[in-house]
């Protein structure tokens, strides 16, 4: 090949005489001088320090050819050729070693020719590499594509002209990785020697889901030995379209490689951080995310940048079809296999048995799914606690708070029943109402569903009379919602008040409907309220003169009966549903009625009556029997009357009943139970249907999952957190799981092998925590260590010893579990690492400690 030196001014120029070819024209450019890039001009040295691109370009020997035919050389130049010795399939490159030091500022101009095959692989070329730049032992190296245009790209093919090979010592980041040292690193030599995989991770901003998941899959025995062995640079698929070029898995091991160096307390892990984020952008920034969704990420991004499959076959799926399970899930793992062939595949996918039944045809569909870990729901309680207010008819007793447990997807009428249970109260005598803000925002049917009842509402029940007419001379009761008003202070110029609002708890009151009068309403809420309401005195009550009583007849509208009457109503006229007796009462009924109160012809009236609209914000015509609506019945207080005889105290007053703060003893709940709830016969839902292949249309099919075949390290995912389009929430309960001997057999459906009990048990060896709600949650981890054996719990940077009675809690969110026949295999591997430090950590955390936030 030659050199040449090109103007880019003259690139147009060049252009167009090469089309030509024609040196008559006015396009030809001249001779080429390339005395610019000579030392001199006898020994034809190239000058030190020329860029390719700007100063030469390395020419094939066609094209140098060409060149030379078409152009002419400065007379007296030399020529300066690269010496080439014409072997057959052989291939000369440059190979430029870059030192730690100098990777942000220039490239050592050391540059021996190395003679390779054309078809050489990169992992022979770095061993060729290697020989030439010879280094430390624990050094690494790998190799970089040197562009003339454009930045350093990984190399995953020898079959190029200039490479530039990079080093870095074991542990320590790569060069181009870490351009600079992070703020906040601990300054740690190579001479401490920790316990290996003893290491925090520093929080990077609301990173603690990140660094719980990097520490679980840390203690993964078998792929961390896979990384620290370098296994995975023969396995990097840099041309996988569905990868990460090899990225993510390169900033994996080299997270590793330094957690497991033991020179360490702590580590940031800025640069894995950095390249979470490059490609997958969820992650970017500092939100707090799920530990689950970074760890899904994580084994997909690994096991596309590890994938043995470079070039994938079309594979066609077929159906059962009647074809024994044996046969489908083999075929079933093996065409996953022809698309899907990693560390990650050999370590954590498993195989399900899925079978859908159609309702209709009754057509049965088996598939075998592989799966990279299970996510089991938690057994949720169908029982719901709802607080209400119980509002008596006897004026004496004080509103009640209870505490009932409901059906979630019960009625009304269940709660009425409920709360009967309580007082022994029938339910048909009671009335369920949101209260809110002095009104009754609704008043509730006893088959509306309670999920229309949210946990904030204030729920009222009332005990009303309960009797509707049932014949031609039965009785029938009108229940009136009542609003407490109270007029503002406020004067006009004739001395009326000016706006009305709302105060105190209203009240639902049976009122006989044929008895109904003005006066006998005044009369029956006077005695409702007179448990707060004091009765005028004898002396307060001869103050109540014609003038008086004519000023509050005025104010009240014309009813059923004369508003004007200054008689108490009599035992017909209130009636025992009123809550007024006489005579014979029932045996409950054992309150006086408005017979034993001394009878006067004149009465001081303390309020006045209105009937208003449903918000009690405005008055109405006057309540007509024969109109359908609800009537709303106001009662009007004027400020000095209301100070005088309402005690508000006494009006806001309740009582609570027994079984308001009794709390269920909350049952713990096995793993074992998770998963068979998993396994469950479940419906699909109506918005996830299945297309029948016979009926030709979607059906809410039966759907049941089994499990077939269990990887060697098992993820159980706990779906702690719920999410409906209504609301968002935690479920915090208990979940006992077993730190050994975790028995799959009773689980997996295909033929087990009774020689072999090992391949159904497994070991717990990671739990990543979540603790708190969903907006302050905080994410921890419980490990074991692979080469000691000792649990430790990791809080980002703090590392400490625990035992395993500590592992336990209602924060366990994501398990892993080794299968006990690879923990043997394993094991002449272990313990040739250092004894754990257990005395740089500090003192074991207490037993509680786990569910502090």
């Amino acid at each position: 090949s030659g050199r040449a030196r090109l103007l880019r001014t003259e690139e147009s120029q060049w252009e167009v005489y090469a089309q030509g070819g024609d040196q008559d024209s006015s396009t030809f450019h001249g001779c080429i001088n390339k005395a610019e890039v000579f030392e001199d001009q006898v020994s034809a040295r190239l000058k030190k320090g020329l860029a390719e691109g700007e100063d030469h370009v390395l020419l094939p020997a066609a094209a140098r050819r060409y060149l030379v035919s078409w152009c002419v050389l400065e007379r007296g130049q030399p020529r300066a050729e690269r010496k080439v010795v014409e072997l057959p399939r052989i291939h000369r490159v440059e190979v430029y070693p870059v030192e730690p030091v100098l990777v942000r500022s220039a490239i050592r101009t050391h540059r021996p020719w190395l003679g390779l095959a054309r078809q050489i692989l990169v992992t022979s070329f770095l061993r060729a590499s290697r020989e030439q730049f010879p280094g430390r032992p624990q050094e690494e190296t790998r190799l970089w594509l040197k562009n003339a245009e454009g930045p350093l790209e990984r190399s995953c093919d020898a079959r190029v002209t200039v490479v530039v090979m990079e080093t870095r010592k074991k542990a320590a980041a790569w060069p181009r990785a870490q351009p600079q040292a992070p703020s906040g690193a601990a300054e740690e030599g190579e001479d401490r020697q920790g316990q290996p995989g003893i290491c925090g991770l520093a929080n990077l901003g609301n990173t603690c889901f990140m660094n719980s998941a990097l520490q679980c899959l840390s203690n993964v025995p078998q792929l961390t030995e896979y990384f620290l062995q370098n296994r995975y640079l023969e396995e990097l698929n840099l041309g996988n379209p569905l990868g990460m070029k090899g990225e993510i898995a390169e900033a994996y091991a080299d997270l590793l490689k330094q957690v497991w160096s033991g020179h360490h307390r702590s580590i940031v892990p800025c640069v894995f951080k950095t390249k979470v984020g490059h490609f997958a952008s969820q992650f970017l920034g500092c939100q707090l995310h799920d530990s689950q969704e970074l760890l899904s990420f994580l084994l997909d991004g690994l096991h596309e940048d590890l994938n043995r499959v470079k070039k994938k076959e079309y594979v066609e799926l077929r159906d059962a079809a009647g074809r024994p399970d044996e046969e489908v899930a083999q075929e079933a793992w093996q065409n996953h296999k022809r698309w899907n062939d990693s560390v990650i595949v050999d370590t954590f996918h498993g195989l399900f048995k899925s079978t859908l039944v159609c309702p209709d045809c009754g057509r049965v569909s088996v598939t075998f799914d592989p799966f990279c870990y299970l996510s089991v729901p938690l057994p949720v309680s169908h029982k719901r606690v709802m607080e209400v207010f119980f509002v008596s008819m006897d004026p004496r007793r004080k509103p009640e708070w209870h505490q009932l447990l409901v059906p979630k997807k019960g009625k009304v009428s269940d709660l009425c029943v409920a709360l009967a249970k309580h007082t022994g109260i029938s339910p048909k005598r009671m009335m369920v109402a949101d209260v809110f803000s002095h009104r009754f925002y609704k008043i509730y049917q006893l088959e509306e569903s309670l999920s229309s009842i949210l946990d904030r509402d204030d729920i009222f029940i009332y005990e009303v009379s309960g009797r509707a007419a049932t014949g031609e001379n039965s009785r029938e009761d009108v229940v009136l919602p009542v609003y407490l008003r109270e007029r503002s202070g406020v004067q006009d110029y004739d001395g009326s008040y000016q706006g009305l609002m709302l105060f105190g708890h209203p009240l639902l009151v049976s009122v006989p409907r044929d008895r109904l009068s003005w006066d006998a309403l005044y009369h029956i809420l006077l005695y409702r309220l007179s448990r707060y309401v004091t009765r005028p005195s004898w002396d307060e009550e001869e103050d109540g003169d014609e003038r008086d009583l004519k000023s509050k007849v005025s104010l009240l509208q014309p009813g059923c009966g004369a508003a004007g009457s200054s008689q108490d109503p009599g035992p017909e006229q209130a009636g025992s549903s009123s809550g007024v007796t006489s005579g014979r009462r029932g045996p409950g009924d054992t309150y006086p009625g408005p017979s034993d109160w001394p009878q006067r012809t004149r009465h001081k009236h303390l309020f006045t009556l209105q009937t208003v609209n449903s918000n009690g914000t405005s008055d109405r015509s006057p309540f007509n029997e024969d109109t359908q609506a609800q009537p709303y019945i106001a009662i009007d207080w004027e400020p000095e009357m209301k100070k005088r005889y309402y005690d508000e105290v006494e009006a806001e007053s309740y009582m609570k009943h027994d079984c308001v703060g009794y709390v269920p003893k909350e049952v713990p709940v096995r793993l074992q139970e998770c998963i068979e709830l998993f396994t469950a016969v479940e419906t699909l839902e109506k918005e996830n249907p299945w297309y029948c292949p016979t009926c030709k249309q979607h059906q809410p099919a039966t759907k049941k999952l089994d499990l077939w075949m269990l990887p060697e390290t098992l993820i159980i995912h706990l779906k702690r957190f719920s999410y409906t389009t209504l609301s968002r929430k935690k479920l915090d309960i208990f979940v006992e799981f077993p730190v050994r001997d975790l028995d799959f057999s009773e689980f997996v459906i295909k033929p087990q092998d009774g020689s072999a009990p090992e391949l159904y048990k497994y070991d717990l060896i990671a739990v990543s925590n979540h603790h708190g709600g969903l907006r302050n949650g905080h994410y921890t981890t419980f490990a074991c260590n692979k080469d000691s054996g000792q649990w430790h719990y990791f809080n980002d940077n703090s590392v400490l010893p625990v035992t395993e009675n500590q592992i336990e809690s209602k924060a366990a969110y994501v398990l892993f579990y080794q299968r006990q026949d690879v923990a043997r295999r394993l094991q002449p591997q272990a313990g040739s690492s250092n004894p754990p430090a257990s005395s740089a950590y500090g003192t074991p955390p207490k037993s509680g400690f786990m569910d502090v936030n």
